[in-house]
């Protein structure tokens, strides 16, 4: 189905603004303009109009005008994301980031419901008030909110243990396309009657409704843990190194994070005040986080696993945090990475999957084949093992000429993508596909997926208003 002409008439705009009142939208450039481009800046968009709704009623009411209008609108949580789903292009804007009340928390259900705008890291912060622990972790977690994080199904660093976005979520409120309010807030672990209605929202990327509220999971404060940074000598042997990990730990291992020695000596070129543990630093390191629910618990798990490792030779040297700072700061260092990249003047970047017992030789085949496109590229790798997540970034020579190497990044994607489908993986992991991918993706899926999203898509917005670039 063609999307709807991004053009809004005035009068469809002022009943937008009666409806939502003064504090409710904006026209004004600088307010709007940190709305309109991604942090990477590879997409600025343009609106006629920013929607800052107070509440899931405005919500409503402003969905129901673009619907009777067939008005076009480009739901935006706190704008981090990296395929461009959240940017407009003539497209009505709607910002959920005065969504921000906690409605409750119930520790004895392990559960709080919270409104889209509250950020990743204020959700972490109110479940630490009430004694619980909240897992979702990444590094713009001061800035990502709740709806956001839903909408794009996000990962993060503890995925291993805890799983995605979708595994924290209990129940959804959502605008649905037509401005009705679907009321699906339950705190049940268990519901058995039929289609879970609110899986279909999630990752989502904003075609089929506005996230407005969601009820999450808690998990108990773990009392303990311990983290090292220890070097490897092939991206092979931390595969054995996970396994050997979560043997030890009893599934204790909360974070698994792998990094490749272009990475680390870039974070330490680019990002200020930062020096890696391990000298010289290693061609390959991982960071391994490891919780427990015992006082002291973890870093006994911790020992024990570093000593078995080093016996087995499976890593050639490991430092050990030992202090919440030493921790902070190595966490930093594996935080920074995606910043690092940044002043190398631009790259070629991939978020994608395989299964865990690839990993060593998709990275292989993947460097191969990119090294045979253009000769000369610098291969970055760093990402999730537990989940296998790698963001397999490529940069240009150093010298070489940034316009043109850019100007390959779609060739250059197909080489890395292809070789992510050899291996039955995704080309998106956990940041969606938005406009970036959207085209492309339909290579590697077969017609019956692509229509059935698509039937799904036109039952509940058969108007298509709602990002209507984006998916299927």
């Amino acid at each position: 189905m063609t999307a709807p002409s991004p053009a809004v008439l005035p009068i469809v705009l002022d009943e937008l603004k009666a409806a939502l009142g003064p504090a409710g939208w904006s026209q004004d450039p600088f307010t709007l303009a940190p709305h309109l481009t991604e942090w990477r800046g590879r997409w600025t968009g343009e609106t006629p109009i920013l929607l800052t709704p107070g509440s899931t009623e405005e919500v409503a009411k402003a969905v129901s005008i673009c619907a009777a209008n067939g008005v076009a609108i480009i739901p935006q949580g706190g704008n981090t994301g990296l395929v461009g789903g959240q940017i407009p292009y003539g497209e009505v804007l709607l910002s959920t980031r005065r969504l921000r009340a906690v409605r409750d928390v119930t520790p004895l259900d392990d559960a709080m419901t919270l409104e889209a705008g509250i950020t990743l890291l204020e959700a972490q912060q109110h479940a630490a008030a009430a004694d619980r622990f909240f897992p979702l972790s990444l590094a713009a977690e001061g800035t990502a909110t709740i709806g956001g994080v839903i909408s794009t199904n996000a990962g993060g660093t503890q995925v291993l243990r805890y799983g995605m976005m979708r595994d924290q979520v209990l129940g959804i409120e959502a605008v649905m396309p037509n401005g009705e309010i679907f009321n699906g807030l339950k705190r049940l672990r268990k519901d058995n009657t039929g289609y879970d209605l609110k899986q279909l929202l999630i990752g989502a990327e904003g075609t089929l409704g506005v996230v407005t509220a969601a009820t999450l999971k808690l998990y108990p404060v773990m009392r303990s843990r311990a983290v090292a940074m220890v070097a490897l000598e092939t991206a092979a042997a931390s595969v054995e190194l996970l396994a050997r990990a979560r043997a030890e730990t009893g599934g204790g291992v909360e974070a698994f994070e792998l990094m490749k020695r272009l990475g680390a000596e870039l974070v330490i070129k680019n990002i200020p005040d930062t020096r890696w543990p391990l000298d010289p630093i290693p061609e390959w390191s991982v960071l391994i986080e490891i919780a427990s629910g015992t006082p002291g618990g973890a870093e006994a798990q911790l020992d024990a696993l570093l000593e078995v490792a080093f016996e087995e030779g499976l890593i050639t040297d490991a430092a050990i945090a030992q202090n919440d700072s030493q921790r902070a700061a190595f966490w930093r260092l594996r935080e920074e990475h995606s910043a690092a990249l940044k002043p190398e003047g631009g790259g070629w970047k991939h978020d994608v999957s395989v299964p865990i017992s690839r990993i060593a030789d998709y990275i292989d085949e993947a460097t191969a084949a990119v090294e045979r496109f253009h000769p000369g590229a610098r291969v970055s790798v760093f990402g999730h093992v537990g989940d296998g997540n790698l963001h397999y970034d490529i940069l240009p020579a150093v010298g070489e000429d940034i316009p043109a190497f850019i100007a390959r990044w779609k060739e250059g994607s197909q080489v890395v993508h292809d070789v992510v489908a050899r291996y039955d993986g995704s080309i998106s992991a956990e940041h969606g596909l938005g406009r970036l991918k959207t085209d492309e993706v339909r290579k590697y899926k077969s017609p019956l997926e692509v229509e059935t999203m698509a039937a799904i898509r036109r039952a509940i917005d058969p108007k298509r208003i709602m990002n209507p670039a984006v998916l299927f």
